[in-house]
């Protein structure tokens, strides 16, 4: 019976379900099966090349094919099917074992083979190869590229905007300017290391037995380098191999997947409040979709939904993402099986991220620079200059210039003329004061404008 997404309990199956499309082969209880399809062939592939296990191999290139196809034509009904096996054995792995045996079908090749499949491993073996590869398919095919093209449409805005000088406000209050291209160079500067630490995180994966010692391996072949072959075929699936564990992989690496996606997505929380009130002072409009409602009931509102949806829904995947860290590298003894119902909810945190991403890039890409607002507030802000004044002031010796422009400033309204009259009366050269003269909020932006260019 057809689900419809109206009646899904999480919104990332139903109001976002288009959204989150490009993780579904991943996360999936369908991409689960697949993937621990492909670590059970793999490994009977790889016993099969061991030429000290004689009772398995050589295998012939037409069974070589067959075992290829079952991983590479891996479809919904053979899933189905999986499901169907697991329905009788309730075991979930041991279904995906039954189920490549019926694959196998009856030939002079296929006893062996059956009777290799799943050789010396536990489940976790399989299962723990399974979320490696979906965390890093995940990572490089989905999560990667959407942060990338979110950063590279800001870089390109703070280059657009390089020289557009903006007030800067400390705590609230007004403050030195800066330029709006500069702003959100610094966000891109941010997400950049952040993305580069969590492409950094080492992804890892054990395949050494019941409680990680090799046990069943060296009691039936005691003659060949288990720990070597395991370290191989775990490197052959693009996982790097860790030697030391239990029945489980401890999952320290996954913790510190997940720790640095929660890094990543507080700076784009902390960015999504900033435009967000960036849009409240006015500095930004959002362009107006024709038949899009705003308010119910005041007809002229455009609200910044996209950047709001973006908090929302990073804050849900960083709660997801930290408990994730905090309780999956705990495990009572050699192992208990809490981490496993945790670990399939993996695929909902990166699914909130994916909504994030895609509400970001959508309001960012409907944003406005009003520079004439901007350009109104920074042009009136006269007493940010107070900063340039005292500091050129203690550059030549002139006694508590920071009290004296504190008594000029704080609190006062600041004017133009006001600024300008207290500079005249300064003992410093000529050529400095003209200088202090001529200078106005919007020209005193430091290095801000080539700082953006740079990005």
């Amino acid at each position: 019976m057809k689900v419809s997404t109206l009646r899904a309990l999480s919104p990332a199956d139903g109001r976002y379900a288009d959204k989150v499309n490009s993780l579904r082969d991943i996360f999936s209880e369908y991409g689960l099966i697949r993937f621990r399809v492909l670590v059970e062939v793999r490994w009977l592939q790889r016993l099969a090349d061991e030429q000290q296990i004689g009772e398995l191999g050589p295998v012939s290139s037409v069974m070589k094919d067959v075992l290829n196809n079952v991983v590479d034509a891996f479809s919904l009904d053979d899933a189905e099917r999986v499901k169907a096996i697991e329905a009788t054995t309730n075991h979930d792995v041991k279904a995906v074992e039954y189920f490549i045996r019926e694959k196998l079908g009856d030939g002079p090749e296929t006893e062996a083979l059956k009777d290799f499949l799943h050789f010396s491993c536990t489940s976790e073996d399989i299962n723990n190869l399974s979320y490696a590869l979906m965390l890093r398919s995940a990572r490089s095919d989905v999560l990667i590229p959407q942060m990338r093209e979110l950063r590279n449409r800001l870089k390109a805005m703070a280059r657009d905007h390089a020289a557009l000088p903006m007030l800067s406000r400390t705590h609230g209050q007004t403050a030195s300017p800066t330029t709006l291209g500069k702003e959100l160079a610094n966000v891109v500067a941010r997400l950049e290391r952040a993305e580069k630490q969590f492409a950094d995180v080492s992804i890892l994966g054990k395949f050494n037995g019941a409680v990680g010692n090799y046990n069943a391996h060296a009691i039936a072949y005691p003659d060949l380098d288990w720990r070597e072959i395991s370290h191989s075929f775990v490197s052959s699936l693009g996982v790097e191999p860790n030697p030391y564990t239990t029945q489980i992989e401890p999952h320290d690496w996954t913790a510190e997947y997940c720790h640095a996606l929660v890094r990543y997505n507080t700076i784009l929380i902390d960015f999504a409040r900033d435009v967000w009130g960036y849009i409240s002072l006015g500095y930004f409009k959002q362009k107006v979709a024709k038949d899009e409602v705003g308010s119910s009931t005041m007809p002229h509102k455009v609200n910044p939904i996209d950047f709001e949806n973006a908090e929302g829904n990073l804050g849900l995947a960083n709660a997801l993402l930290s408990h994730f860290a905090e309780k999956l590298p705990i495990s009572r003894w050699q192992r208990d099986l809490t981490d496993s119902t945790v670990q399939r909810n993996l695929g909902v945190a990166a699914g909130y991220i994916v909504i994030a991403l895609a509400s970001l890039a959508k309001g960012v890409g409907k944003l406005q620079v009003n520079e004439a607002v901007i350009h109104t507030d920074v042009a009136e802000a006269w007493e940010v200059l107070a900063e340039a004044v005292q500091t050129v002031m203690r550059r030549y010796g002139i006694p508590n210039p920071y009290e004296k422009l504190k008594a000029l400033t704080r609190g006062q309204a600041v004017t133009k003329e006001s600024l300008r009259e207290f500079v005249r009366t300064l003992e410093i050269p000529d050529a400095e004061k003209q200088r202090l003269l001529d200078l106005t909020p919007d020209t005193y932006i430091g290095l801000a404008e080539q700082q953006a260019r740079d990005i």
